[in-house]
């Protein structure tokens, strides 16, 4: 990473209190003799600082967004009665700024007709609707109504959209009279109505997911809807559902002219697993939605283009009446994906969104490319702000540590000048051997955050590896043939060529080491009648890997992993690392 001009610029934000009502809607914690350490390191360690959370229980899709009178409003899917999915309900949150936000009453509950899914919410500025009174303006929520019994019984039609409307700004809502306001089709999945209203064709628009598809409706006053067209069987990513939708008009940056971007959530089937969001440019004619020419050939060489590669954005939408002197399209999405959105190690509370983003799109030749960026209310909260014009790095060099800055509460720019044919690797680490590795691959011009490849370059540039057991190229293969939790880390080694591999071994599963810090750490079985002390735990899962490696039986690598352990016990010292103690054993 040699480089004659780095520029480095570091912003250090700042937050009043670890446990304030920052974006994350903290509670005060209360140093009190009743509240556990379990709670305090959870608070601590997982709730985001810049990020919204729920105070408490599930939480995923964002839902109604809307901008009035100097407050931004999110909704979102929501229940309060657990920290996993369930009935679901219309969470709300309010913030000035996008990165503060408050939480209020729940806005939406499920009743007879079914859960409040996803949905959309506009500012009626004319009283279309009929439900505004004595000057107020209405705001409008539309949104799927999920009806469980239909669902379990078989039936196609157990989704249907619903409208209620709130006359103090959002606060409270009052659910329309003649629900549903678009009756279910015959498709199963039939759901996440966003609607806009089309300044040219004087009309509302609902974009609705309709399984592999997206049905797009008009409406003159939020009540009656009629069916306009539909797109996407032809065209995007189909080995997954089609959600959350959204339709609306974005000028090409350094042009005055307009395309229509068409947002899809797809799940499973993303990039990198699970639930992703791929887009569409193209035009809509206040009837129907075409692609772009230039842009139908982009996804004949891609398939589909994706709004980011990430997998913790899903179920995205933009706010909706954004003033026309502020412009932008402002996004927000679910920061978790449902591969393992029950799975997130907290028990108060469970997910969060995104950082907000504002949308910009950019034509570059024939393609297109819908950029993200945080928002700008972000960089209000820099507190300090550190600069390095120049870096000299010959192996590896470190930038900043905790002693310069709060590294939980940063913003990192770099603009790297002079780029060799090679590959730069940032790694962030801490004292609890947690780590991320990012970077710029000048070979094969991509960027990448904890690629295999790149992990095998820090692993190979930074970490020797002791003997504790020593695996041949053929055990070592035949490992990888059985697909243990996390096989890929094993698979950096088999890519390295190493046949001695320091595996550091505990009762708590298995831990790669570096210098005696651990650098990765994987779940395995848990034995509690070992103990680690005298390396005990070391013995039994050296004995266990090897055992495992050799074919045998789950319960045979067991007992060879506590006989090993109970020789470590008798012979506290060294560990025997002859593959012959270990054989004797099987």
């Amino acid at each position: 990473m040699k480089n004659k001009k780095t520029y480095f610029i570091l912003f250090v934000f700042l937050i009043a209190s670890i446990f304030t009502t920052f974006l994350s809607c903290k509670k005060d914690i209360e140093k009190t003799a009743t509240k556990s350490i379990e709670e305090i390191t959870e608070e601590t360690l997982y709730r985001p600082n810049f990020h919204f959370t729920p105070k408490a229980n599930w939480m995923n899709d964002p839902n109604g967004m809307f901008y009035l009178n100097g407050k931004y409003h999110l909704y979102f899917q929501y229940y309060p009665n657990g920290n996993v999915w369930g009935p679901m309900h219309w969470g709300h949150a309010i913030s000035e700024d996008m990165i503060t936000w408050q939480e209020q009453q729940i806005a939406l509950y499920p009743d007879e007709l079914g859960f409040i899914f996803s949905g959309s919410a506009v500012v009626d500025k004319n009283n279309t609707s009929g439900f505004g009174k004595e000057g107020i303006t209405p705001i409008v929520a539309i949104y799927t109504y999920h009806n469980m019994d239909g669902e379990k019984e078989g039936e196609l039609n157990f989704q249907t959209q619903a409208i209620a409307y709130s006359l103090d700004e959002g606060v409270t809502w009052t659910k329309y009279d003649k629900n549903p306001v678009i009756s279910n089709p015959g498709i199963k999945d039939f759901r996440d109505p966003k609607v806009i209203w089309d300044v040219k064709n004087n009309k509302w628009i609902m974009a609705l997911a309709a399984a592999d598809k997206v049905m797009f409706y008009s409406s003159t006053n939020l009540k009656d809807w009629n069916l306009e067209s539909e797109f996407g069987q032809d065209f995007g990513q189909h080995d997954g559902m089609w959600e959350c939708p959204d339709l609306f008009p974005i000028k090409i940056e350094g042009t005055d002219k307009t395309k229509w971007i068409l947002i899809v959530s797809v799940n499973p089937a993303a990039p990198n697993g699970g639930s992703g969001t791929q887009y569409f440019v193209g035009d809509f004619d206040g009837t129907k939605f075409t692609l772009d020419t230039n842009f139908k050939t982009q996804l004949q060489k891609q398939n589909a283009v994706w709004l980011d590669y990430g997998r913790d954005n899903y179920a995205g939408v933009t706010w909706s009446n954004i003033p026309e002197e502020d412009g932008r399209k402002l996004f927000i999405g679910w920061m978790s994906n449902w591969e393992y959105a029950r799975d997130v190690p907290t028990e108060t509370w469970r997910s969060a969104m995104t950082i907000p983003r504002e949308l910009k799109l950019k034509k570059s030749e024939d393609n297109y490319l819908l950029v993200s960026n945080p928002v700008s209310e972000l960089y209000k909260y820099v507190s300090k702000t550190i600069f390095k014009e120049t870096l000299h790095v010959k192996r590896q060099k470190t930038i900043t540590s905790k002693d310069e800055v709060d590294l939980s509460r940063i913003s990192l720019q770099f603009g790297i000048k002079n780029l060799n044919e090679s590959k730069y690797i940032f790694l962030f680490h801490n004292k609890f051997g947690d780590s991320l590795s990012f970077g710029i691959d000048n070979i094969e011009k991509k960027y990448f955050v904890n690629s295999k490849e790149e992990a095998l370059e820090v692993i190979k540039t930074y970490c020797t590896f002791n003997p504790l057991i020593k695996i041949s190229e053929d055990d070592m293969l035949r490992l990888f043939e059985k697909e243990l939790p996390h096989q890929e880390i094993f698979d950096f080694f088999h890519d390295l060529g190493v046949e001695i591999v320091c595996l550091t071994l505990g009762s708590k599963g298995v831990k790669l080491s570096h210098k005696g810090k651990k650098i990765i750490q994987l779940e395995a079985i848990k034995i509690e009648n070992v103990m680690d002390t005298t390396g005990a735990g070391d013995a039994f899962w050296s004995g266990f890997l090897f055992a495992y490696i050799k074919e045998k039986s789950i319960e045979n690598c067991l007992q060879v992993a506590l006989k090993l352990a109970a020789l470590k016990l008798q012979n506290v010292g060294r560990l025997p690392d002859n593959i012959n103690v270990l054989s004797k054993l099987l």
